[in-house]
């Protein structure tokens, strides 16, 4: 619940500031978040890795459009996706940056016991647990493979 806390309190922060793309970026957060707690199953309530992971589809699905848009030359639309993606990414727990990746994937394959590129799966299982919000699947997916292929 606290998140919807914290994006109601944005909301209508961005609302007295007439920010348009804080509103988008927060509108959708808050349209994801009644979707997943109205889903059956959910009970009108959202975990916090839950959250976690919506924030995170919510960022993928953004970098994907904007992807297209770069290669379609639709600097407009590309530039509404990055403002979407930095207000959803201001919930997300702060991403770790190459080296730390790389410090914590050493460490989860050592405990793993992986050693070559065929053990991707199992360092990968782990990885995407221990480090769940604090990094993007195809960055743990990349410097795992470059850590076992060495």
């Amino acid at each position: 619940m606290a998140l919807e806390q914290k994006v109601m309190a944005e909301l209508k922060t961005a609302m007295l500031a007439k920010d348009e793309g804080a509103l988008r970026g927060l509108r959708a957060i808050k349209a994801a978040i009644i979707l997943a707690k109205t889903s059956e199953g959910a009970g009108g309530e959202l975990k916090e890795d839950d959250e976690t992971k919506l924030l995170q589809k919510l960022v993928k699905q953004r970098k994907d459009s904007l992807e297209i848009f770069q290669q379609q030359n639709r600097a407009d639309l590309a530039k509404k996706e990055e403002e979407e993606i930095a207000v959803i990414e201001k919930f997300l727990p702060k991403q770790l940056d190459e080296e730390a990746l790389k410090a914590a994937l050493t460490k989860i394959i050592a405990e793993t016991g992986a050693s070559s590129p065929a053990d991707i799966g199992k360092v990968m299982g782990a990885a995407t647990k221990q480090l769940a919000g604090q990094a993007d699947g195809k960055a743990i997916s990349a410097a795992a493979k470059q850590l076992l292929s060495k």
